[in-house]
């Protein structure tokens, strides 16, 4: 059995994982929570044993190397960091619903890595550029920070479905919330599933559509029905506090991966920085985050302005890690 097979099955565990921890959230069953933790934990041990299985065969090709070095393995060890981090939230604050908003985005990440044509899993040789101890330092740290940034997305969600409806409007919020979805979902859709610009508009509206269209109805639920489902989120101060946890781990780590890119990229080219899209786009998404945690330790500001932030935040995230593959640069993993 290759590494990559046990991937794909892992795909399936964390699919799993995820839906047990729906069921557990809507019908308010511990024996759903208490079987999804295993499961996440089965998927993860599965996803280890497929990294270090790719690590070995890459050497027994002879091109021996870590397991980074394309865009399916950065989707795998994305996947594994995400539900290793929330094994450990999961533990520590002892809620298991924050994982209905969590393993399904590592399914995601998986299954995009598996099922996407153009990506392939093939073990292939380093360029020189790759060959390299920095490749490691800077690729384990970077996506420590994404991963981190992707957990305090699906927390900040939780925030705003619990308390947000009930914090006074923020002007700015209210304009920037629309349009920022219709963008990125615009983007998103142009990178990931089609080939043609008007067909990417298009999606990005049904998008908005669908949800707005979930936003509608969940507006209108009974009290009693809300209140059925938000009773067992952790409470808004502690989901606010735990956000903010999860956005300075992914700070710190994203600041060390820029760093030791810089390393890296003077070792590989003899520069430290190249304004290459990459590069351009990693340190937008730091001056996010870092505008963030100003707001946050300067300002006082808490809860809703957060959690907009942060999903704001994570969408810049994900167009450093797809959407510069629109654009020519030395860190593009191949056209789209």
């Amino acid at each position: 059995m290759s590494g990559s097979l046990i991937l794909s099955i892992v795909t399936f565990i964390y699919g799993l994982a995820g839906f047990l921890y729906i069921c557990g959230w809507i019908f308010r069953k511990q024996i759903f929570g208490k079987i999804a933790t295993w499961t996440a934990l089965l998927g993860l041990i599965g996803n280890t044993a497929g990294i270090l299985m790719r690590w070995v065969e890459s050497y027994q090709l002879g091109i021996g190397h870590a397991p980074f070095s394309n865009l399916y393995e950065s989707l795998v060890f994305f996947a594994w960091v995400m539900v290793l981090i929330y094994l450990i939230i999961e533990r520590k604050i002892e809620n298991r619903i924050i994982g209905a908003f969590t393993t399904p985005i590592a399914c995601l990440v998986m299954a995009y890595a598996s099922l996407k044509p153009g990506i392939t899993s093939v073990i292939q040789p380093l360029i020189p550029a790759l060959k390299s101890n920095w490749l490691i330092a800077h690729v384990i740290t970077c996506f420590i920070g994404y991963a981190a940034f992707a957990l305090a997305f699906g927390v900040s969600a939780m925030y705003l479905m619990k308390k947000g409806r009930d914090e006074e409007p923020i002007m700015w919020v209210e304009i920037v919330k629309p349009l920022t979805l219709f963008v990125f979902a615009m983007l998103f859709s142009r990178v990931l599933f089609v080939h043609d610009w008007l067909l990417a508009v298009m999606v990005g509206i049904l998008i908005c559509l669908v949800f707005f269209g979930i936003v509608f109805l969940a507006r209108h639920l009974p009290a009693e029905s809300k209140a059925i489902l938000m009773d067992r989120f952790p409470a808004p101060r502690v989901l606010d506090e735990l956000g903010y946890q999860l956005i300075l781990l992914g700070f710190l780590f994203l600041s060390v991966g820029i760093i030791t890119g810089a390393v890296w990229a003077n070792s590989a080219w003899g520069r430290y920085w190249g304004w290459d899209p990459k590069e351009t786009w990693s340190l937008i998404t730091w001056f996010v985050y870092a505008t963030l945690l100003h707001a946050r330790l300067m300002r006082g500001w808490q809860g809703k302005r957060i959690a907009f932030l942060s999903m704001i935040g994570f969408a810049s995230v994900m167009f450093t890690y797809f959407g510069v593959n629109l654009l020519p640069g030395l860190h593009s993993y191949g056209s789209f």
